[in-house]
């Protein structure tokens, strides 16, 4: 990995077996990547990044404005979310398994006496994993069917810089977990994203065609994804 510095901006240079240059500002730091052809020289790397440093900008203002959730105590009455929709945690000890429910506006943990705070941590987790993949499957059958492609395999994690990453070569999607938490649309747009890819590696016009063909409104959920607040993370980057 290699690094230009623009002024202020640091920029992460990686050079893979590519055929176009591609240039990604990610949350919530707004950490600037370009992944090049391995035959680009990085002067001509760098003359791409000064002719895109007035979006590059854009971007990461719009990150620094963007509202960031507190830090999750896992207490009573604290606010959670699940598919944009607000509840309060209620802490219900008993001597069984661990398990969550949703009642009205209320997300009741059931937990053993004296369950740490990493370990409620982990039961919401777990249980938004598993909501996740109840949901993905009727999601992927319906887009898979629209777009024309077939997803082998998709997965979710805690990703600390995208929403959604697609292994080409496997055709494995891999999906933040953190997505449980926002509107099931926002869901519905990276999972259609990284289908596209599929179809289109790069985030060229080719892509962009293929975006508003099957998903025509695809920025207005993009702009509203981008508009909820991040989880409070202490990453560095």
């Amino acid at each position: 990995m290699q690094e230009l510095q623009l002024g202020n901006i640091t920029i992460d240079v990686e050079k893979k077996d590519i055929k176009n240059i591609h240039l990604s500002v990610y949350p919530p730091n707004g950490t600037v990547r370009i992944a090049a052809p391995e035959s680009m020289e990085l002067d001509t790397i760098r003359v791409f990044a000064i002719n895109k440093l007035k979006w590059i900008k854009k971007q990461r203002a719009t990150f620094k404005k963007q509202v960031r959730e507190t830090p999750r105590e896992y207490i009573e009455k604290e606010s959670h979310y699940f598919q944009g929709e607000r509840y309060l945690l209620n802490l219900i000890e008993q001597n069984a398994k661990p398990k969550v429910i949703l009642k009205h506006k209320t997300m009741e943990l059931y937990m053993r006496p004296n369950t740490t705070i990493a370990k409620r941590k982990s039961i919401l987790d777990e249980w938004y994993r598993a909501e996740m993949k109840k949901i993905i499957p009727s999601l992927l059958e319906k887009w898979e069917k629209k777009i024309g492609v077939k997803a082998d395999d998709f997965g979710i994690k805690l990703m600390r810089t995208k929403w959604g990453t697609c292994n080409i070569e496997a055709k494995r999607i891999w999906l933040n977990l953190e997505l449980a938490k926002k509107p099931l649309i926002c869901l519905e747009y990276i999972l259609v994203h990284e289908l596209v890819h599929l179809l289109e590696r790069n985030h060229n016009d080719r892509f962009m065609r293929y975006m508003n063909e099957f998903m025509p409104k695809w920025r207005l959920h993009r702009d509203e994804l981008n508009r909820l607040p991040f989880r409070h993370t202490d990453w560095k980057y």
